[in-house]
């Protein structure tokens, strides 16, 4: 009797065992399928993205690249050339022109090569969007700010190719404007990269803002004891005689009392501002002239400080 029930309860434990590890099995199964389910959804969205290679013209693409290398390529070389050789208010009107020109001919090229490659739908823009600006939020971080900011300047033009200004310590003309950045050529002749991204934390002066000429101020420091009507009156008169004024624009001599000595600041336009310097090394050699005929004297540094000791 007791035989019996030895055996009978080690064929009850063999069928709960067996039962569990069925189970248990079905359970391995089952989140194994789910598994594979959502890798397959995961695999059919992320295709959906773009589309189908039989279906993506790459003759197309390399056309579309091509011939905006191209455009962008003879904007940049033919439009400064002829600026070059227009009136200075058409020279103005060309070089302002390349930055725009780029621009749209690049949001024409994306907006065009994009349905090509990608299946546009709201998903997936959303899905595109979200994953290219997390990428470029944490590799391109200072680029895209100073792209941005190309966008902004092109817009809002703070400068434009031709203008003369200022950012920061660096003062040029303004050779181009990038997207990124703009090259400023400084009297000294050096070629200076600045970026856009600089407009966000820099003051712009620009001297011109788009017109032909600019304003030139030259500085003389006389000693006080002199006649200053007639001084006055005789820089004005060499200023007017200079064969680089511009004599829509008003000239004017303006004079206050410092420790060096009497301030004369001239203020006078150029007709062309290409000759800004030509113009104020005309205008000061000729008032060191007009200073010592009316019988007046320069003032030097050293003798202005000690006599204010």
């Amino acid at each position: 009797m007791s035989t019996i029930s030895n055996a009978a309860s080690s064929v009850s434990n063999n069928v709960t065992g067996s039962t569990t590890s069925t189970a248990a099995g079905d359970a391995a199964n089952t989140a194994k399928n789910a598994v594979a389910e959502v890798a397959s959804k995961g695999g059919e969205k992320a295709a959906q993205l773009l589309n189908d290679l039989q279906d993506i013209s790459f003759v197309k693409i390399a056309t579309i690249v091509i011939g905006c290398w191209l455009i962008l390529a003879v904007v940049r070389r033919v439009l400064p050339y002829l600026a070059e050789r227009c009136p200075q208010q058409a020279r103005l009107l060309l070089l302002g022109a390349v930055p725009v020109i780029r621009m749209v001919l690049l949001i024409v090229a994306v907006m065009w090569l994009i349905p090509i490659i990608f299946n546009v739908t709201l998903q997936n823009f959303l899905v595109i969007a979200g994953a290219a600006s997390v990428a470029i939020g944490f590799a391109f971080k200072d680029y895209v700010s100073s792209l941005v900011a190309g966008v902004v300047a092109i817009i809002e033009r703070p400068y434009r190719p031709g203008d003369w200004v200022q950012v920061g310590e660096d003062y040029g003309e303004v050779r181009s404007v990038g997207m990124r950045a703009i090259l400023l050529r400084t009297p000294g002749d050096d070629i200076i990269t600045v970026p856009h991204d600089r407009i966000w934390k820099n003051n712009i002066s620009n001297s011109n803002d788009g017109s032909r000429t600019l304003m030139c101020v030259t500085h003389f420091y006389v000693q006080p004891t002199h006649d200053a009507a007639l001084l006055r009156a005789a820089l004005t008169d060499v200023v007017l005689t200079s064969a680089f004024l511009e004599y829509d624009k008003p000239v004017l001599v303006m004079l206050n009392e410092t420790p060096l000595g009497t301030h004369y600041r001239v203020k006078a336009y150029p007709f062309d501002m290409r000759d800004q310097f030509a113009f104020i090394s005309d205008v000061t050699v000729r008032g060191k002239q007009a200073i010592k005929a009316c019988g007046a004297q320069e003032s030097t540094a050293s003798a202005a400080v000690e006599a204010h000791d």
